[in-house]
């Protein structure tokens, strides 16, 4: 499978060159992209490509910390419906833990984790096992746009993370990573990390909007489900989230939407490392996140919206999940129960 990058960060990576005062359409020419793949809002660009086009920016500019200057140039549409359901999100944790599923939205060439360590909760920027591994400039403007994110979201400029550790090499201009992160920065680590205080993460957004939330998601998880047309993980997390407020979806009712028999879509999805119910399981625990997060959503509603025969059930694989029952989990994230 050939890996894409969202069109839209060419955009962006233009829009950087242009205000740099660098012939953009000649990098994006030697790049092999063309100006109608960038006119496309959806549109995908090859990941190779993209690696060249970053790799010619910070070459044509002299900069390297180039890709801190593009993260200045996103805007809230750059990345298809990701900005307004990370913005409704009720914390900010919430909010990273919604960027890290839809992620692939923005590029399946490279991941990012969100998880809590202790006190500390971890943004990771995986290259992959095997491919392309992504130019340094383009995590350190990934890195960028998830602090920036935070700052925006919390509408404080003065939110910093407790440290920075990037894989890349140290870079002549350091003072630059310093000014945009505002905290520790370390180079040539093991990892690409943001760190954060437990505390910040928890903190209520004044934008919190859950229905605006799940409605961005559900277009998130429909583009994902149209550009991974081979990908039949993503294909059946979409159709468990459509099927599910009508009752816990079979595989065969999975198989006949996607036209295909029972014994096909095992193939499929054991070549992909993944079994349907483990697919049932995280997609209802995801979702589940996603419904308590808003207080007009009783938990029995929510019970029924994942396909439940019962609350008492619901609770029982709640509890599973996260170890805390629907309620306690209301409790300790702020929200009514």
């Amino acid at each position: 499978m050939q890996h894409t990058v969202l069109a839209s960060w060419a955009r962006v990576i233009r829009r950087t060159l242009d205000a740099s005062g660098c012939d953009s359409a000649r990098l994006l020419h030697e790049s092999g992209l063309s100006t109608a793949m960038l006119d496309d809002p959806n549109g995908r660009c090859p990941a190779q490509a993209m690696a060249k086009l970053w790799r010619l920016s910070a070459q044509a500019t002299g900069d390297d910390a180039f890709g801190l200057k593009a993260a200045r140039h996103v805007m809230p549409t750059s990345f298809h419906a990701l900005w307004q359901a990370q913005s409704a999100s009720p914390t900010l944790k919430d909010a990273f833990e919604r960027v890290a599923r839809h992620f692939h939205v923005v590029t399946d060439a490279w991941s990012l984790t969100f998880t809590q360590h202790g006190d500390e909760h971890v943004v990771r920027l995986l290259a992959p096992a095997s491919g392309i591994a992504p130019e340094p400039e383009a995590i350190d403007a990934a890195a960028a746009l998830v602090v920036y994110t935070a700052r925006s979201l919390l509408g404080n400029r003065a939110i910093t993370p407790t440290r920075v550790e990037l894989q890349r090499a140290t870079p002549t201009n350091a003072e630059a990573f310093e000014r945009t992160f505002r905290c520790p920065v370390s180079f040539e680590a093991d990892g690409n990390r943001i760190v954060w205080p437990h505390a910040l993460i928890e903190t209520r957004l004044e934008g919190a909007n859950p229905e605006l939330a799940r409605h961005s998601e559900a277009l998130l998880t429909t583009y994902l489900a149209g550009i991974h047309k081979d990908n039949t993980v993503a294909q059946v997390r979409a159709c468990l989230a459509d099927l599910l407020p009508r009752g816990e979806p079979s595989q065969a009712q999975v198989a006949q939407q996607l036209n295909c028999s029972v014994r096909t879509l095992q193939r499929r999805l054991s070549d992909q490392q993944a079994s349907f119910t483990d697919l049932l399981d995280r997609t209802r625990h995801e979702l589940a996140l996603s419904h308590l997060a808003d207080p007009a959503c009783s938990i029995s509603e929510v019970a029924y919206l994942l396909g439940f025969a019962d609350t008492s059930n619901f609770t029982r694989a709640f509890r599973r999940w996260t170890g805390q029952s629907p309620t306690e989990h209301r409790r300790a994230s702020g929200s009514p129960g």
